[in-house]
């Protein structure tokens, strides 16, 4: 899809290199609160267009008289839009070009300001209403304070022989927080995998209990997640353990932000990151318009 220049200054395109080619200086001016698109921006020009699903990705720019970027947003299907954060008066005109184009909007992940007041304009022009699916918040890594006392173990960096617990292991994060999917485990492995975006604590005698992935370093910042620590292995440590390295890793491989995000509804994981030194950035919403097509 060509760019389309509208009296609203929204454009969009599909195609991630001319997005970034007007969006780049905008995102990286505020890398924690604009990790998603640096992060899914890197991946799809790595992986390319199919990174996410068979659908193609969606980007947006918003620019202003003197041509700057203010605002952006990505989709890739069928994951919930993502938006940056917009002022009345942009949700108002990106909602009204996103009707115009008859663009599916399955659901919209921003913060929370954001995503309320687009759901309420939303609804105001199809009337129907949006569902709360998840609230969020996301984390700077602060001060890094190891957890006391340490589980024994170590940390390793996931390896090829490790594939199919990788696979295992984020299905079984994808089914506990009941993410909403499109990525295949297995790529997800490989591509983790490719650059050492997986860590892993194990056991004195080698038996892995705990996983934390990082994305690629973007703009000075990573993201650390998923941290998933299977059911029976919970409530010894070990999330906090492998987090720990993970953000230590990062740090020392030169990363300005280590960034996170937390599922509010669970209060033991925002403790857990508060006490390892993770300090609140912003809150974050996601909610569901499936079918809430014009």
């Amino acid at each position: 899809m060509a760019s389309e220049i509208t009296r609203s200054d929204w454009h969009f395109t599909s195609d991630v290199d001319e997005f970034l080619a007007h969006a780049a200086d905008f995102l990286h001016s505020r890398p924690d609160l604009h990790t998603v698109h640096l992060t899914v921006t890197a991946q799809l020009r790595r992986r390319g267009p199919r990174a996410y699903g068979e659908d193609p990705p969606f980007f947006g720019f918003l620019t202003g008289a003197d041509g700057g970027v203010g605002a952006t947003l990505l989709h890739t299907p069928p994951y919930a839009l993502n938006v940056t954060r917009l002022t009345a008066d942009e949700t108002e005109a990106l909602a009204e070009r996103l009707l115009v184009l008859g663009r599916p909007v399955g659901g919209i992940s921003a913060e929370r300001a954001t995503a309320e007041a687009f759901v309420a304009e939303w609804a105001r022009r199809t009337g129907l209403p949006g569902k709360l699916d998840e609230l969020e918040r996301l984390y700077r890594l602060a001060e890094l304070t190891a957890p006391s006392p340490a589980p024994e173990g170590r940390a390793r960096p996931a390896g090829a022989s490790d594939r199919d617990l990788l696979i295992r292991w984020y299905e079984g994060f994808v089914a506990d927080a009941g993410v909403r999917g499109g990525r295949d485990a297995g790529e997800w492995a490989d591509f983790r995998l490719s650059y050492g975006g997986v860590t892993l604590w194990e056991t004195p005698d080698g038996t892995p209990v705990s996983m934390a992935g990082v994305t690629l370093a973007v703009a000075g910042q990573v993201r650390v997640g998923p941290v998933y620590t299977p059911p029976e292995l919970r409530g010894r440590g070990y999330a906090g353990a492998v987090t720990t390295e993970v953000g230590r890793a990062a740090l020392a491989a030169g990363a300005a932000e280590v960034l996170l995000f937390a599922d509010l509804a669970n209060p033991t994981s925002n403790a857990l990151y508060q006490r390892i030194g993770y300090r609140p950035v912003a809150d974050w919403a996601v909610y569901d318009l499936a079918g809430q097509a014009p």
